[in-house]
């Protein structure tokens, strides 16, 4: 290896002499090559040399070849920094390509095109204020703050200004205390005020939901219409599952609904199938026949015309003559597992009680406890089914379907137009035209059906644009229907101010637009001051009541409050798509299912069946596709089942890294006067370079 260079030169006379090195050059163009010298000899003896003359320098042929080592060296750096510069942008520009022909667009108009356009443009300026707020602070050319009450602008004398870069600096600190600031002061005063009537919704909501608990309300039947001798006639009920390449839980969810207790004489399953997988229809068809042979009233129907997406898929189901022959339609995703006593818990509430349409009973989750976002998500579910839909059932007797686990009359469905293809959430679309027309709700709170949550962000994220940009694309097309519906003036402020304007479109807008745009711009314009109880103390009362219906949730408060504010990015853009009708408005992606149950007899059940039925009979079943059937069989024999246990729990780096953004931000008001103000703006940068360049990312990817 070579020595350090000092280089010293040749003609000096107080240098040290070289010593023998042998230089090795990566470059294959160059050669080994020993300088030798008597030091060497003795160093190949095992003596000690001479010593080392220090009146001689290194000679020319030595200093050169380290030399040309160094430049090797340092331009092997810059070549490897430069290709790494050169490839990112080649990168982004590719995936930028990719998205677009995925998506069938050629001119950049792809999905939240705006938005994202918005997020781009706000970053590159928030990098360039920030370096500039850097700059400044190291100068000593900043915001400064005598007390805790009034700020002051520090405006230095004549002699102070030190050049025409303090002075222009100067002039900005100006321009953005006179002219920048009151635009955000006067946008965060809205925010503010629509935050305030949010808050005041959830809270009366509580106060509901606390009542029930404290009264014990809730719909009860009377007596037991199922005791012997009790002469309760059974109605015909029809149990639909809509299902779209469900490769993962068709077999659980057919099993489960298969089972439920109810004379076989009285009800018909039909497994509506829009898969696009031969190999999926295939193992559904023989599935279905398999308990067909059981003596199972149940049938396969798959269309020719995949249009509407679910509500085209339940339309087509309904148009069947036989359907005129039942009194009730029971509907079950195909993840949902209902319990075999699920019809005599929901049917018995419709006797008696002729203006009753819909039974709408709660979800319970398999797989919330997986990781970081199952747990969020389960917050937020339990607090939509115990406050939200109890109390509106129990006090308005409406709330929206929710598409799943639920009972309808359908003469109330017939009446109400039957289910249309307008929008992608058609489960909300005909509970307001039920509502419309006159029919009441009901909501089961301790009637429970299991399903899944997404376990993936992109999943999830998917679902969420869907839930978000369907209610706004409803509301343009039943805010007429509304208006001259024939029912009370209270009926009509509840949908359009509630259910729609408040819940839908005011909750995603404010949360957006104070906790992800003008609480970071607050960091690059200290004289626009947000008050403190709303950066903390009402958000953090708020979680603590959204959190009060999964009382185990509560060591996630702090995740929870900071990811919902980084999910209003896409909530945001998903209610602009759809108030605006642009492209994404309408668009419908399978939530992908992992197939998980927590049933130990379904379980057994399934494993019973599974082991009963063989490859023989599958292709006895369906002889014309034996050979498919074979195929998909032996390759889901050959899958191996993840251990679930040792999964780790997955920590979602895009909604942590937004979080960090949103607690610096607000953090910074308050330590802003302990004179650390610089560091949490160095924080806050970084965090927000981090997080626009993953949510750019995320869009393009």
């Amino acid at each position: 290896m070579a020595p350090g260079l000092g280089l010293a030169y040749p003609w000096g006379r107080d240098v040290r002499r070289g010593t023998p090195v042998v230089v090795t050059m990566e470059n294959p163009n160059y050669s080994v090559v020993e300088i030798d010298g008597p030091e060497a000899e003795a160093l190949r003896a095992g003596v000690p040399g001479p010593p080392m003359d220090k009146g001689r320098g290194r000679s020319a042929k030595q200093f050169t070849w380290v030399l040309l080592l160094r430049a090797h060296r340092a331009a092997g750096c810059l070549a490897s920094l430069a290709a790494d510069t050169w490839a990112l942008p080649s990168a982004v520009a590719k995936r930028f390509r990719r998205a677009a022909a995925a998506e069938g667009l050629g001119h950049g108009h792809g999905r939240g095109w705006l938005l994202y356009r918005f997020i781009k443009a706000l970053l590159a300026l928030s990098v360039v204020a920030l370096t500039v707020e850097l700059a400044a602070y190291w100068k000593g050319w900043h915001f400064q703050r005598p007390n805790l009450t009034v700020p002051e602008l520090h405006v230095p004398e004549v002699e102070d200004i030190q050049g025409w870069l303090h002075t222009a600096y100067l002039a900005w600190m100006s321009f953005r205390a006179d002219y920048i600031r009151r635009p955000i002061e006067f946008l965060s005063k809205v925010c503010i005020l629509l935050f305030v009537v949010q808050s005041l919704d959830r809270l009366v909501l509580c106060i509901g939901c606390f009542w029930i608990k404290l009264r014990k309300i809730k719909p009860r039947i009377e007596g037991d219409p199922f005791r012997e001798g009790s002469g309760y006639l059974h109605p015909m009920v029809l149990v639909q599952i809509p299902m779209c390449n469900e490769k993962e839980v068709y077999e659980q969810s057919i099993s489960a609904v298969c089972q439920l207790d109810w004379p076989r004489d009285k009800f018909l399953i039909q497994v509506l199938d829009d898969s696009s997988d031969e190999s999926i229809q295939m193992l559904i068809k023989a599935e279905v026949s398999k308990w067909n042979q059981q003596g199972v009233n149940i049938i396969y129907r798959h269309r020719v015309l995949r249009t509407g997406y679910k509500a085209g898929n339940l339309n087509s189901a309904m148009s069947c003559d036989y359907v005129k022959n039942f009194e009730f339609v029971a509907i079950f995703d195909a993840d949902f597992q209902p319990s075999p006593d699920f019809l005599k818990k929901t049917i018995p509430h419709f006797e008696g009680n002729p203006e009753l349409g819909l039974v709408q009973a709660r979800w319970s989750f398999v797989n919330k406890d997986e990781n970081l976002l199952t747990r969020l998500q389960n917050i937020n579910l339990c607090f939509h089914f115990e406050v939200e839909q109890q109390v509106n059932g129990v006090f308005l007797n409406f709330f929206g379907f929710n598409g799943t686990a639920g009972v309808w009359r359908i003469q109330a469905l017939e009446e109400s137009g039957g289910w249309l293809e307008r929008t992608t959430v058609e489960d909300m679309d005909i509970a307001v035209r039920a509502h419309l027309n006159g029919w009441k709700f009901i909501f089961l709170n301790d009637v429970k059906v299991l399903c899944e949550v997404p376990e993936s962000y992109e999943a999830y994220r998917k679902q969420q644009h869907r839930w978000h940009s369907g209610p706004m694309h409803l509301f343009r097309l039943c805010l007429p229907d509304i208006i001259t519906a024939k029912i009370s003036s209270w009926k009509k402020a509840n949908l359009i101010l509630l259910f729609f304007l408040l819940r839908k479109l005011i909750l995603p807008f404010y949360s957006f637009t104070l906790f992800c745009v003008i609480l970071p711009l607050t960091m690059f314009v200290p004289e626009a001051e947000l008050p403190v109880w709303v950066i903390c103390y009402v958000p953090v009362c708020m979680s603590f009541l959204n959190i009060l219906p999964s009382p185990r949730s509560f060591p996630f408060i702090v995740p929870y409050l900071l990811f919902e504010n980084t999910m209003s990015v896409t909530k945001f853009n998903a209610m602009v798509s759809g108030l605006f009708k642009l492209g994404s408005s309408y668009e419908w992606v399978v939530t992908k299912k992992s197939g998980r149950s927590s049933e130990l007899d379904l379980l057994t059940s399934a494993e019973k069946n599974r082991k009963c039925i063989t490859l023989p009979q599958l292709q006895k079943q369906l002889p014309e596709n034996s050979e498919l059937i074979e195929i998909n069989v032996r390759k889901e024999q050959g899958e191996k089942v993840p251990d679930d246990a040792k999964k780790a729990n997955k920590i979602y780096k895009k909604e942590l890294a937004l979080s960090l953004l949103l607690l610096t931000a607000a953090t910074r008001s308050l330590l802003s006067a302990q004179g650390i103000h610089f560091y949490f703006l160095l924080f806050q940068g970084v965090s927000f370079l981090a997080v626009g360049l993953d949510l750019i990312g995320e869009q393009i990817s």
